[in-house]
């Protein structure tokens, strides 16, 4: 059992910078891959990255590359997402998830789902 907490969250303007973190219990965090999702108002829940459990495999949504950047520390059970050059259309609770499979990531179906952190960004 994987048990996963987001922060960093928060209301900023657009341009703005946040990091968001995500930190895991459990003594198996090193064996999972890690990833983040988001999910705006009436919309469904999209992929925005993925790191594969050592850290050396990242991958990005298309229209999140350049902007956002994915990493981990095993030591600290943490994942992060900084996010850069933020806009309007970023807002959306963003959601932390861990896999045994680096693709079950990205097709949104994890082993674990965090509760989520809502970011706010205004024009």
């Amino acid at each position: 059992q994987v048990q996963l907490v987001e922060s960093g969250g928060g209301l900023v303007q657009a341009g703005a910078s946040l990091r968001l973190s995500c930190a895991a219990s459990g003594r198996t965090f090193s064996t999972y891959h890690m990833g983040w999702f988001r999910q705006a108002p009436g919309k469904e829940r999209v992929f925005v990255a993925a790191i594969s459990w050592n850290g050396v495999t990242t991958d990005y949504a298309d229209s999140m590359k350049g902007r956002f950047t994915i990493s981990r520390d095993n030591a600290r059970n943490t994942v992060y997402l900084q996010m850069n050059s933020l806009k309007p259309e970023d807002t959306a609770v963003y959601y932390c998830a861990a896999s045994k499979q680096f693709q079950h990531l990205k097709s949104a179906a994890p082993d674990y789902w965090g509760q989520g952190t809502q970011v706010t960004v205004t024009s």
